[in-house]
């Protein structure tokens, strides 16, 4: 199982789209139960994965230190705004398998959001622990009505990122933060879309795989299929809030069909396969792929009926490149250029959603 644990719900920036600090109403900024109730709700799962969240968890650097100290878990996951990565003990950052950094492409874009200079702090900072980090080095990108998704995803693909995930700012923002998201995915994203396959089939012709995560995420659930969101959310993924509850999807602490329980007396398999999709899901012709994108969309639908399917419509453009690009794979496995195994990613529930 994956374990989202909340180190604080304190963030040093105010991002545009998110706002930054989790309210202390939402969750307290500081941990309130005790690690070994941690280790002891985790007892006996010989895959898990551990995640820190926050905020930014690397604000609570020594907290990450005590549990990577005493949880026994297979992997761990750092998501952070990678303002602090060089701060991490070497000891520590040999220890984490995957880091995703918080970065929305290009400086103009990442700034615009972020704050002034971020872009600039996050480079310099994956500078100084790419020599010594080893593992995963994920790009994690808000996009945006400002994002020219190819652009963006090229521009990252230039930095020493070994893979670059994205997620449409359409989950939590309110429909009116677009001015006009149908243009926006007609003339912009989708298109970006195509160009992006076209181009990651034509690398892999020569030999390259291009670490974008959606189309591996979805290839992947072509070749090795899977049941839910990819993400794990309510089916073998959970978040940790600092005061102990137990949440199917980190995203909305504040909602009551999110809270499945706490930490005390309850342990992991209590939580596996409690939260679902909707039915109509399951009807949809990508839903192999999909999952159903998104528990919390599927949940709150803040844009309505409309709008989710405005969103899905994205998704399907995707789903339907990436089974043309399928042929591709194919042709490159049985050439003996690649092997099936070269193309399972994420290898562990790594925290990137695969559906943007």
């Amino acid at each position: 199982m994956l374990y989202i644990i909340f180190l604080t719900g304190i963030c040093n920036l105010k991002c545009e789209y998110c706002g930054g600090t989790i309210p202390e109403e939402v969750m307290p900024f500081e941990i309130k139960y005790n690690i070994d109730q941690l280790k002891e709700f985790m007892k006996g799962d010989s895959n898990a994965v551990v995640a820190f969240y926050g905020g930014e968890p690397l604000l609570r650097i020594n907290i990450m230190k005590e549990m990577m100290d005493t949880l026994n878990a297979k992997h761990f996951v750092v998501q952070t705004n990678g303002l602090f990565l060089s701060s991490i003990p070497e000891k520590y950052l040999s220890r984490l398998d995957a880091i995703l950094v918080s970065i929305d492409g290009r400086s103009e874009v990442t700034d615009f959001y972020r704050g002034r200079g971020v872009y600039k702090t996050i480079v310099n900072e994956i500078e100084k622990v790419r020599d010594v980090y080893k593992g995963d080095l994920i790009a994690r990108m808000v996009v945006t009505e400002k994002s020219d998704i190819y652009r963006e995803v090229m521009h990252l693909l230039s930095l020493p990122f070994d893979h670059i995930h994205w997620q449409l700012n359409v989950v939590w923002a309110p429909e009116n933060s677009w001015k006009d998201f149908n243009g926006w995915v007609r003339n912009m994203y989708n298109p970006g879309i195509s160009k992006l396959v076209k181009l990651w089939t034509e690398s892999l012709k020569k030999g390259r795989i291009l670490g974008i995560v959606p189309f591996l995420g979805v290839l992947k659930r072509m070749i090795w299929p899977e049941d839910g969101v990819p993400c794990g959310a309510g089916r073998n993924a959970v978040a940790i809030t600092t005061d102990g509850r137990v949440l199917a999807c980190p995203i909305g602490g504040e909602f009551k069909w999110n809270e499945l329980g706490t930490l005390e007396n309850s342990i992991y398999t209590d939580y596996i396969n409690r939260v679902d999709v909707s039915p109509l899901c399951k009807k949809c012709d990508v839903y192999r792929e999909c999952g159903g994108r998104c528990l919390f969309a599927n949940k709150e639908r803040l844009w309505g009926e409309e709008g989710f399917n405005s969103v899905c419509a994205t998704v399907k453009h995707l789903v339907y490149e990436i089974r043309k690009a399928k042929k591709v794979v194919d042709e490159v496995i049985e050439s003996g250029l690649f092997e099936l195994e070269d193309f399972r990613y994420p290898p562990f529930n790594n925290t990137t959603e695969i559906i943007p």
